[in-house]
Protein backbone atom coordinates (compact mmCIF):
# COMPACT_ATOMS: atom_id res chain seq x y z
CA UNK A 1 0.00 0.00 0.00
CA UNK A 2 1.11 3.54 -0.78
CA UNK A 3 0.41 6.06 1.93
CA UNK A 4 0.43 9.84 1.55
CA UNK A 5 1.57 11.48 4.77
CA UNK A 6 0.96 15.15 5.45
CA UNK A 7 3.23 15.49 8.49
CA UNK A 8 6.25 16.80 6.54
CA UNK A 9 8.86 18.03 9.04
CA UNK A 10 9.76 21.70 8.81
CA UNK A 11 13.49 21.27 9.44
CA UNK A 12 15.87 19.06 7.51
CA UNK A 13 19.24 19.39 5.82
CA UNK A 14 19.18 19.69 2.05
CA UNK A 15 21.85 18.08 -0.11
CA UNK A 16 23.67 19.60 -3.07
CA UNK A 17 21.94 17.18 -5.44
CA UNK A 18 18.60 18.79 -4.55
CA UNK A 19 19.80 22.34 -5.23
CA UNK A 20 17.34 22.97 -8.06
CA UNK A 21 14.34 21.47 -6.26
CA UNK A 22 11.54 23.84 -5.27
CA UNK A 23 10.73 22.45 -1.85
CA UNK A 24 7.60 24.58 -1.60
CA UNK A 25 6.08 22.07 -4.02
CA UNK A 26 7.00 19.16 -1.74
CA UNK A 27 4.19 19.18 0.77
CA UNK A 28 3.61 15.44 1.15
CA UNK A 29 5.53 12.23 1.80
CA UNK A 30 4.95 8.88 0.09
CA UNK A 31 5.77 5.71 1.96
CA UNK A 32 4.72 2.10 2.13
CA UNK A 33 5.91 -1.28 0.95
CA UNK A 34 4.64 -0.68 -2.60
CA UNK A 35 6.98 2.26 -3.18
CA UNK A 36 9.87 1.53 -5.54
CA UNK A 37 12.36 4.42 -5.67
CA UNK A 38 13.70 5.66 -8.98
CA UNK A 39 16.92 7.49 -9.77
CA UNK A 40 16.44 11.18 -9.04
CA UNK A 41 13.60 10.77 -6.54
CA UNK A 42 14.00 13.02 -3.52
CA UNK A 43 13.79 11.17 -0.23
CA UNK A 44 13.54 12.47 3.32
CA UNK A 45 15.63 10.19 5.53
CA UNK A 46 16.93 9.97 9.08
CA UNK A 47 20.62 9.48 9.78
CA UNK A 48 20.83 6.23 11.78
CA UNK A 49 24.58 5.74 12.18
CA UNK A 50 27.53 7.77 10.94
CA UNK A 51 30.09 6.09 8.73
CA UNK A 52 32.36 7.24 5.92
CA UNK A 53 30.47 10.44 5.27
CA UNK A 54 30.10 12.59 8.37
CA UNK A 55 29.07 15.67 6.42
CA UNK A 56 26.60 16.62 3.71
CA UNK A 57 27.30 19.11 0.92
CA UNK A 58 24.55 21.70 0.89
CA UNK A 59 23.11 23.49 -2.18
CA UNK A 60 25.50 26.41 -1.64
CA UNK A 61 28.50 24.06 -1.48
CA UNK A 62 29.00 24.27 2.28
CA UNK A 63 29.75 21.09 4.20
CA UNK A 64 27.12 20.60 6.90
CA UNK A 65 28.10 18.29 9.77
CA UNK A 66 25.84 15.28 10.20
CA UNK A 67 24.61 13.89 13.51
CA UNK A 68 22.70 10.76 14.39
CA UNK A 69 19.02 11.63 14.24
CA UNK A 70 19.39 14.34 11.59
CA UNK A 71 16.78 14.51 8.86
CA UNK A 72 18.23 14.93 5.37
CA UNK A 73 16.74 15.49 1.93
CA UNK A 74 18.85 13.57 -0.58
CA UNK A 75 18.31 12.01 -4.00
CA UNK A 76 18.29 8.36 -4.93
CA UNK A 77 21.02 7.52 -7.41
CA UNK A 78 23.46 4.91 -8.65
CA UNK A 79 27.11 5.49 -7.66
CA UNK A 80 30.22 4.61 -9.64
CA UNK A 81 33.45 5.43 -7.84
CA UNK A 82 36.43 3.10 -8.14
CA UNK A 83 38.09 4.89 -5.20
CA UNK A 84 34.96 5.00 -3.05
CA UNK A 85 31.58 3.27 -3.32
CA UNK A 86 29.63 1.37 -5.91
CA UNK A 87 25.91 1.54 -5.16
CA UNK A 88 22.54 1.07 -6.80
CA UNK A 89 19.10 2.55 -6.33
CA UNK A 90 17.24 0.10 -4.05
CA UNK A 91 13.91 -1.40 -5.00
CA UNK A 92 12.25 -0.48 -1.71
CA UNK A 93 12.11 2.20 0.98
CA UNK A 94 13.99 0.11 3.51
CA UNK A 95 17.35 1.01 5.06
CA UNK A 96 19.93 2.39 2.63
CA UNK A 97 23.26 4.20 2.58
CA UNK A 98 24.59 7.69 2.04
CA UNK A 99 27.10 6.85 -0.69
CA UNK A 100 28.23 10.36 -1.67
CA UNK A 101 28.64 13.55 0.32
CA UNK A 102 26.78 15.47 -2.37
CA UNK A 103 23.63 13.66 -1.30
CA UNK A 104 23.17 10.28 -2.98
CA UNK A 105 21.03 7.61 -1.33
CA UNK A 106 21.68 4.09 -2.57
CA UNK A 107 22.43 0.59 -1.42
CA UNK A 108 26.10 -0.29 -1.32
CA UNK A 109 27.29 -2.96 -3.74
CA UNK A 110 30.99 -2.66 -2.97
CA UNK A 111 33.65 -0.20 -1.86
CA UNK A 112 37.35 0.54 -1.99
CA UNK A 113 39.31 -1.04 0.84
CA UNK A 114 40.19 2.34 2.32
CA UNK A 115 36.51 3.25 2.71
CA UNK A 116 34.72 2.79 6.02
CA UNK A 117 31.16 1.52 6.33
CA UNK A 118 28.77 3.99 4.69
CA UNK A 119 26.58 6.27 6.76
CA UNK A 120 23.25 4.50 7.27
CA UNK A 121 19.93 6.10 6.42
CA UNK A 122 16.35 5.26 7.35
CA UNK A 123 14.03 6.54 4.58
CA UNK A 124 10.92 8.21 5.93
CA UNK A 125 9.28 8.85 2.58
CA UNK A 126 9.59 10.21 -0.93
CA UNK A 127 8.90 13.90 -1.32
CA UNK A 128 5.65 14.47 -3.21
CA UNK A 129 3.46 17.38 -4.27
CA UNK A 130 -0.02 18.08 -2.90
CA UNK A 131 -1.51 15.66 -5.45
CA UNK A 132 0.73 12.86 -4.24
CA UNK A 133 3.01 12.87 -7.31
CA UNK A 134 6.61 12.04 -6.37
CA UNK A 135 9.15 14.80 -6.89
CA UNK A 136 12.16 13.98 -9.04
CA UNK A 137 15.23 16.04 -9.92
CA UNK A 138 14.24 15.79 -13.57
CA UNK A 139 11.20 17.95 -12.80
CA UNK A 140 13.51 20.90 -12.18
CA UNK A 141 16.07 20.57 -14.96
CA UNK A 142 16.95 23.53 -17.13
CA UNK A 143 14.49 24.31 -19.93
CA UNK A 144 15.24 23.06 -23.41
CA UNK A 145 17.81 25.10 -25.29
CA UNK A 146 19.26 24.31 -28.69
CA UNK A 147 23.01 24.87 -29.14
CA UNK A 148 23.69 28.05 -31.05
CA UNK A 149 26.81 26.44 -32.53
CA UNK A 150 30.28 27.66 -33.24
CA UNK A 151 31.79 27.93 -29.76
CA UNK A 152 35.17 26.13 -29.49
CA UNK A 153 34.71 23.29 -27.01
CA UNK A 154 37.41 21.52 -25.03
CA UNK A 155 36.54 18.12 -23.56
CA UNK A 156 38.62 16.84 -20.65
CA UNK A 157 38.73 13.04 -20.48
CA UNK A 158 40.79 10.71 -18.30
CA UNK A 159 41.88 7.19 -17.48
CA UNK A 160 39.89 6.89 -14.25
CA UNK A 161 38.61 8.65 -11.17
CA UNK A 162 41.27 10.89 -9.60
CA UNK A 163 43.53 10.95 -12.64
CA UNK A 164 43.71 14.76 -12.65
CA UNK A 165 40.79 15.68 -14.91
CA UNK A 166 39.21 18.33 -12.70
CA UNK A 167 42.56 19.97 -11.95
CA UNK A 168 43.39 20.01 -15.65
CA UNK A 169 39.99 21.50 -16.51
CA UNK A 170 40.25 24.10 -13.73
CA UNK A 171 43.77 25.14 -14.76
CA UNK A 172 42.76 25.37 -18.41
CA UNK A 173 39.83 27.58 -17.47
CA UNK A 174 42.11 29.80 -15.43
CA UNK A 175 44.68 30.04 -18.22
CA UNK A 176 42.03 31.02 -20.76
CA UNK A 177 40.44 33.55 -18.41
CA UNK A 178 43.87 35.07 -17.75
CA UNK A 179 44.23 35.47 -21.51
CA UNK A 180 41.05 37.53 -21.55
CA UNK A 181 38.53 34.98 -22.78
CA UNK A 182 35.07 34.31 -21.43
CA UNK A 183 34.79 30.65 -20.49
CA UNK A 184 31.69 28.59 -19.84
CA UNK A 185 32.17 25.22 -18.13
CA UNK A 186 30.25 22.11 -17.21
CA UNK A 187 30.76 18.65 -15.81
CA UNK A 188 28.48 16.54 -17.95
CA UNK A 189 28.67 13.15 -16.18
CA UNK A 190 29.45 11.83 -12.71
CA UNK A 191 28.00 11.84 -9.20
CA UNK A 192 26.41 15.01 -7.82
CA UNK A 193 28.90 17.02 -5.75
CA UNK A 194 29.75 20.67 -5.23
CA UNK A 195 33.55 20.53 -5.38
CA UNK A 196 34.04 20.46 -9.14
CA UNK A 197 31.41 23.12 -9.83
CA UNK A 198 32.98 25.36 -7.20
CA UNK A 199 36.46 24.70 -8.60
CA UNK A 200 35.44 25.79 -12.12
CA UNK A 201 33.69 28.85 -10.77
CA UNK A 202 36.69 29.79 -8.65
CA UNK A 203 38.88 29.58 -11.76
CA UNK A 204 36.72 32.23 -13.44
CA UNK A 205 34.28 30.27 -15.58
CA UNK A 206 30.80 31.75 -15.95
CA UNK A 207 28.35 30.19 -16.23
CA UNK A 208 29.18 26.86 -14.61
CA UNK A 209 26.74 23.95 -14.88
CA UNK A 210 26.69 20.24 -14.20
CA UNK A 211 24.47 17.23 -14.83
CA UNK A 212 22.28 18.04 -11.80
CA UNK A 213 21.15 21.04 -13.85
CA UNK A 214 20.02 18.49 -16.44
CA UNK A 215 18.01 16.53 -13.84
CA UNK A 216 20.47 13.81 -12.81
CA UNK A 217 21.64 12.97 -9.30
CA UNK A 218 24.16 10.69 -10.99
CA UNK A 219 24.61 9.65 -14.59
CA UNK A 220 25.74 6.10 -13.73
CA UNK A 221 23.44 3.52 -15.35
CA UNK A 222 21.44 6.26 -17.10
CA UNK A 223 20.57 5.39 -20.72
CA UNK A 224 23.16 6.79 -23.12
CA UNK A 225 20.45 8.65 -25.02
CA UNK A 226 19.50 10.48 -21.81
CA UNK A 227 23.14 11.29 -21.01
CA UNK A 228 23.60 12.71 -24.50
CA UNK A 229 20.41 14.74 -24.18
CA UNK A 230 21.66 16.12 -20.88
CA UNK A 231 25.04 17.01 -22.39
CA UNK A 232 23.38 18.83 -25.29
CA UNK A 233 21.12 20.68 -22.86
CA UNK A 234 24.07 21.92 -20.82
CA UNK A 235 26.07 22.81 -23.92
CA UNK A 236 23.12 24.74 -25.31
CA UNK A 237 22.77 26.85 -22.18
CA UNK A 238 26.50 27.49 -22.06
CA UNK A 239 26.59 28.56 -25.70
CA UNK A 240 23.55 30.81 -25.23
CA UNK A 241 25.52 32.79 -22.62
CA UNK A 242 28.01 33.81 -25.32
CA UNK A 243 31.38 32.48 -24.09
CA UNK A 244 34.51 32.48 -26.21
CA UNK A 245 35.39 28.92 -25.16
CA UNK A 246 33.59 26.06 -23.40
CA UNK A 247 35.33 23.50 -21.18
CA UNK A 248 33.53 20.20 -20.49
CA UNK A 249 34.67 17.53 -18.05
CA UNK A 250 33.60 13.93 -18.57
CA UNK A 251 33.82 11.96 -15.32
CA UNK A 252 35.69 8.75 -14.50
CA UNK A 253 37.67 6.80 -17.10
CA UNK A 254 37.43 5.51 -20.65
CA UNK A 255 36.23 2.08 -19.45
CA UNK A 256 33.33 3.53 -17.45
CA UNK A 257 30.11 2.69 -19.29
CA UNK A 258 28.70 6.19 -19.87
CA UNK A 259 32.09 7.68 -20.71
CA UNK A 260 32.79 4.87 -23.16
CA UNK A 261 29.36 5.40 -24.69
CA UNK A 262 29.98 9.11 -25.23
CA UNK A 263 33.49 8.61 -26.65
CA UNK A 264 32.15 5.99 -29.04
CA UNK A 265 29.25 8.18 -30.20
CA UNK A 266 29.79 10.12 -33.41
CA UNK A 267 27.19 12.72 -32.53
CA UNK A 268 28.90 13.52 -29.22
CA UNK A 269 32.32 13.58 -30.85
CA UNK A 270 31.04 16.15 -33.35
CA UNK A 271 30.39 18.56 -30.47
CA UNK A 272 34.06 18.54 -29.41
CA UNK A 273 36.81 20.63 -30.97
CA UNK A 274 39.69 19.82 -28.61
CA UNK A 275 40.48 16.84 -26.36
CA UNK A 276 42.65 17.16 -23.25
CA UNK A 277 43.47 13.76 -21.73
CA UNK A 278 44.46 13.18 -18.08
CA UNK A 279 46.22 10.04 -16.84
CA UNK A 280 47.59 8.68 -13.59
CA UNK A 281 50.75 7.08 -14.97
CA UNK A 282 52.77 6.71 -18.13
CA UNK A 283 51.35 3.43 -19.35
CA UNK A 284 47.73 4.54 -18.91
CA UNK A 285 48.55 7.80 -20.69
CA UNK A 286 49.93 5.99 -23.74
CA UNK A 287 47.22 3.35 -23.83
CA UNK A 288 44.46 5.88 -23.21
CA UNK A 289 45.57 7.98 -26.16
CA UNK A 290 45.57 4.83 -28.28
CA UNK A 291 41.97 4.07 -27.22
CA UNK A 292 40.91 7.60 -28.15
CA UNK A 293 42.74 7.49 -31.46
CA UNK A 294 40.89 4.32 -32.42
CA UNK A 295 37.62 6.17 -31.74
CA UNK A 296 38.66 9.04 -33.97
CA UNK A 297 39.67 11.46 -31.20
CA UNK A 298 43.23 12.80 -31.14
CA UNK A 299 44.12 14.64 -27.92
CA UNK A 300 45.79 18.00 -28.29
CA UNK A 301 47.67 17.25 -25.09
CA UNK A 302 48.13 14.65 -22.37
CA UNK A 303 48.37 15.73 -18.73
CA UNK A 304 47.37 14.49 -15.28
CA UNK A 305 48.95 13.05 -12.17
CA UNK A 306 51.86 11.47 -14.04
CA UNK A 307 53.19 14.94 -14.93
CA UNK A 308 54.31 15.37 -11.31
CA UNK A 309 57.28 13.22 -12.38
CA UNK A 310 59.72 14.53 -14.98
CA UNK A 311 60.82 10.95 -15.61
CA UNK A 312 57.26 9.78 -16.26
CA UNK A 313 56.73 12.70 -18.62
CA UNK A 314 59.81 11.74 -20.64
CA UNK A 315 58.61 8.14 -20.87
CA UNK A 316 55.24 9.26 -22.22
CA UNK A 317 56.86 11.66 -24.68
CA UNK A 318 59.00 8.80 -25.98
CA UNK A 319 56.03 6.49 -26.52
CA UNK A 320 53.10 8.76 -27.36
CA UNK A 321 52.46 11.08 -30.29
CA UNK A 322 50.33 13.46 -28.21
CA UNK A 323 51.94 16.54 -26.71
CA UNK A 324 52.65 16.18 -22.96
CA UNK A 325 51.77 19.17 -20.76
CA UNK A 326 52.52 19.52 -17.07
CA UNK A 327 49.22 20.21 -15.34
CA UNK A 328 50.50 23.36 -13.62
CA UNK A 329 51.54 24.81 -16.98
CA UNK A 330 47.89 24.91 -18.09
CA UNK A 331 47.55 27.94 -15.81
CA UNK A 332 49.73 29.84 -18.26
CA UNK A 333 47.74 31.66 -20.92
CA UNK A 334 50.05 30.60 -23.75
CA UNK A 335 49.66 26.94 -22.81
CA UNK A 336 45.87 27.04 -22.38
CA UNK A 337 45.29 28.89 -25.63
CA UNK A 338 47.80 26.58 -27.29
CA UNK A 339 45.31 23.74 -26.82
CA UNK A 340 43.01 25.55 -29.22
CA UNK A 341 45.76 26.03 -31.74
CA UNK A 342 46.52 22.31 -31.70
CA UNK A 343 42.95 21.07 -32.06
CA UNK A 344 42.85 17.28 -31.85
CA UNK A 345 39.27 16.46 -32.75
CA UNK A 346 38.47 15.14 -36.20
CA UNK A 347 35.26 17.07 -36.78
CA UNK A 348 35.03 20.84 -36.31
CA UNK A 349 32.07 22.89 -37.47
CA UNK A 350 32.69 25.76 -39.87
CA UNK A 351 31.61 28.28 -37.23
CA UNK A 352 33.82 26.60 -34.66
CA UNK A 353 36.82 26.76 -36.98
CA UNK A 354 36.24 30.48 -37.52
CA UNK A 355 36.03 31.09 -33.77
CA UNK A 356 39.22 29.11 -33.23
CA UNK A 357 40.93 31.16 -35.93
CA UNK A 358 39.74 34.37 -34.31
CA UNK A 359 41.08 33.38 -30.91
CA UNK A 360 44.50 32.39 -32.22
CA UNK A 361 44.72 35.62 -34.20
CA UNK A 362 44.00 37.61 -31.04
CA UNK A 363 46.78 35.77 -29.22
CA UNK A 364 49.18 36.56 -32.02
CA UNK A 365 48.26 40.24 -32.14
Amino acid sequence: MIRIRQDLPERFKRAFTTRRVDFSRGTRLLDGSAIKPEAGDVVLAEVVTLGQHTGLQTPDGRRASLFTGDLVAVAYGNRYATDQFEAQVPEDLLACDLVAAGGIAGREVGRHTRMSEPTKLHPIGLLADRMGKRINLADFRLPESLPVGGTPTIAVLGTQMNSGKTTAARNTIRGLVAAGYRVGAAKITGTGASADVSSFRDAGACPVLDFTDAGFASTYKAPLADVKTGARLLLGHLEASGPDVIVLEVADGLYQSETAGLVGDAEFRSLIDVVLFAACDGLSAVQGVDVLNRQGLFPSAVTGLFTASALAMREVEANCAAHVVETAHLLQSECAVGLLQGSGATQISADGALRLQGITQQMGA
